[in-house]
């Protein structure tokens, strides 16, 4: 590992974190049914948009120019707008396993789009470190899928919008990873986040304006305060300062800390138990990430 590396690795590490407690928090967002998928998309733009604004005004201005502009446009529909609109709708119509099952697929994304986009290569221990967390992560579902039996079934448009979802952030990472390293973190959010809000403002004016927030619980409420906070602003935040540092093919496979994180946040709220399974998964996991930073390709 390089020198510095750490630093992304730690940051991404932690945004990971963030989203694997996130998935146990949407869901039950979900549930409460006061907010649509669209209306809580925008209200994570609002807030993220927001908070990188205010915080870019205490520093050193710099500028954009226009033919980036339309880059980061692109990067906002493929980074953010799709991601997470997509997992929001996912969240209403699929099952915490079978979201986990379809998330395992974006790590073999990105190792093609990155392949062919930033003529990243494929070599034997990145195939096999992806494999490695692949099984342990499969292995883990499994096990959740014989220890639960009374989930709902994923519909197919649930399917279709976990994979649409893949997709989208693979093409990001594996794409726009030079136009990310070009910007300090602030600038390239908040022009990323004001053009996630734009876009979307259209789909969710009307749903907005029939939301009634007096019905949402104070428990709901501070689910959607960490989701805006935490699994928007922070990670958004530390995801794109990895990303300068590390290979897309190793950003992508922290996905797989995901549902890990989300047993751990069940085991310790008293949902869930620890057991030899879940202790051999997470030792997968991490032993193929490891495989797959020692790469030639990822030291470059």
């Amino acid at each position: 590992m390089k020198q510095g590396n750490w630093k992304g690795h730690l940051a991404l590490g932690l945004a990971y974190t963030i989203f694997g407690i996130n998935l146990v928090t949407s869901k039950d967002i979900a549930n409460a049914d006061a907010v649509t998928p669209i209306a809580l998309f925008t209200m994570r733009a609002v807030g993220a948009t927001a908070l990188f604004w205010l915080i870019s005004l205490f520093l050193p201005k710099e500028k954009v120019p226009a033919r980036d502009m339309g880059k980061i446009v692109i990067a906002s529909v493929l980074g953010l707008f799709i991601p997470q609109f997509t997992f929001l709708k996912a969240v209403t119509m699929a099952t915490p396993i079978d979201i986990g099952v379809v998330g395992t697929l974006s790590p073999i994304f990105t190792l093609f789009i990155a392949y062919f986009a930033l003529k990243e290569p494929i070599t034997l221990k990145k195939i096999g470190g992806v494999l490695l967390s692949l099984c342990g992560i499969l292995f883990l579902i499994y096990n959740s899928v014989h220890a639960h039996n009374d989930v709902e079934a994923t519909t197919p448009a649930g399917y279709a919008l976990l994979v649409a979802n893949g997709l989208s952030f693979s093409a990001y990472l594996g794409i726009f990873r030079p136009l990310i390293q070009k910007y300090k973190v602030i600038t390239f959010m908040k022009w990323m986040f004001l053009s996630a809000l734009l876009i979307s403002l259209p789909l969710s004016a009307g749903k907005l304006m029939l939301t009634d927030f007096s019905v949402i619980t104070t428990e709901v409420w501070l689910e959607i305060g960490f989701l805006i906070l935490f699994a928007t602003f922070v990670c958004y935040f530390l995801i794109p300062f990895g990303q300068k540092s590390i290979r897309p093919t190793i950003v992508s496979m922290y996905a797989y800390l995901q549902p890990i994180i989300a047993a751990i946040f069940s085991i310790w709220t008293g949902m869930d138990s620890l057991t030899w399974q879940k202790i051999l998964a997470i030792i997968f996991v991490f032993g193929g990430v490891a495989l797959v930073n020692r790469s030639r390709a990822a030291q470059s």
